[in-house]
C-alpha cells in the first residue's frame, strides 16, 4: 500500500465526520442552502449515504477479508441492531439532525435510549470494533476517533445556533 493510498483512505474515513461537524455547528446555513423546497434532514441523509459508501469502499481497499472470529460477528450484529433501533425510533428527521434544522422531534425513551449513551454512535463503534479483524488498526482507530469526536461535539448544544422552525 502506497502512502498516497493511505492518505486517501484517511481522508475518506474523516470525510463524513467533517460533514456532520459542519451541519451540527452551522445548521442555519444548511437550512438556507437547502432552501424551502428541500428537507434538510433528507438531503443530509442522501449526502451521508454517499459519504459512508466512499468511506466503506476506501476501508475495503485496505482490508484483509477472511472469516471473522465469533466475537467480531457479535460486535457487528450488536452495533447494527443499535443503529437499526435508533433509526426505527427516530426516523430520518430524528436521526439526521432534524431538531437542529428546526423540526419538532419527540423525545424518545424506549430502548436503547435511556439505557445507552449515544446509542447510534455506540452501535457504530461496536461495528467498527467488529471489523478490526479485517481493517488495519490505524484506520479502525481513526474511524472510532471520528465517532468519539462527534459524540463529544453533540453532547453540548448551543440552542441559539438552531435553525428556525422550517416552513415547508
Amino acid at each position: 500500500m502506497t502512502n498516497l493510498h493511505s492518505v486517501a483512505v484517511y481522508i475518506a474515513i474523516i470525510l463524513p465526520f467533517s460533514f456532520y461537524y459542519f451541519l451540527w455547528m452551522y445548521p442555519k446555513r444548511w437550512v438556507q442552502c437547502c432552501g424551502s423546497t428541500i428537507d434538510p434532514s433528507h438531503r443530509m441523509a442522501q449526502i451521508s449515504h454517499v459519504l459512508k459508501l466512499i468511506q466503506i469502499l476506501a476501508v475495503l481497499s485496505v482490508s484483509n477479508l477472511r472469516w471473522p472470529p465469533f466475537y467480531s460477528i457479535l460486535l457487528i450484529i450488536s452495533g447494527q441492531y443499535l443503529n437499526f433501533k435508533v433509526y426505527q425510533l427516530l426516523g430520518e428527521s430524528g436521526t439526521y439532525y432534524g431538531v437542529r434544522f428546526g423540526n419538532n422531534i419527540p423525545w424518545v425513551t424506549d430502548f436503547p435510549f435511556g439505557y445507552i449513551k449515544d446509542p447510534q454512535y455506540t452501535g457504530c463503534i461496536l461495528s467498527v470494533l467488529g471489523c478490526l479483524c479485517w481493517v488495519p488498526w490505524q484506520f479502525g482507530f481513526l474511524w472510532i476517533v471520528g465517532y468519539l469526536l462527534m459524540m463529544t461535539v453533540e453532547s453540548s448544544e448551543d440552542l441559539s445556533t438552531r435553525a428556525e422552525v422550517a416552513s415547508r
